[in-house]
């Protein structure tokens, strides 16, 4: 896997919304910063993973994070051609989700 380190600082103020991104290391806080890019970031967010982890890395990572929504799941099952079988979150997955508290 090929990691070149992503400047926190280039990516969408969005993605850490109740995180200090100062306080974010990209190699020690890896699956955390894949995981909201995946369920949240933008294009530009995407091209700079992707460019930085490749898909195929991406996807190694993502297959250990303990939740993802339905479609981040699919999209990198898809584009990586991996079995959603074998994902973290595919397999631990509540089966009768909570209502919100509202």
């Amino acid at each position: 896997m090929q990691t070149e380190p992503i400047d926190i600082t280039s990516l969408s103020a969005h993605l850490f919304w109740d995180v200090d991104p100062k306080t974010l290391s990209f190699e020690k806080n890896m699956d955390f910063i894949v995981g909201r890019i995946l369920e949240y970031g933008l294009m530009e967010d995407w091209i700079l993973l992707r460019d930085s982890l490749g898909i195929q890395g991406i996807a190694e990572i993502a297959m250990n994070i303990r939740e993802l929504d339905p479609v981040s799941l699919n999209f990198i099952a898809s584009i990586s051609k991996i079995p959603i079988e074998k994902f973290r979150c595919y397999t631990t997955q509540q089966s009768i989700p909570q209502h919100w508290n509202f």
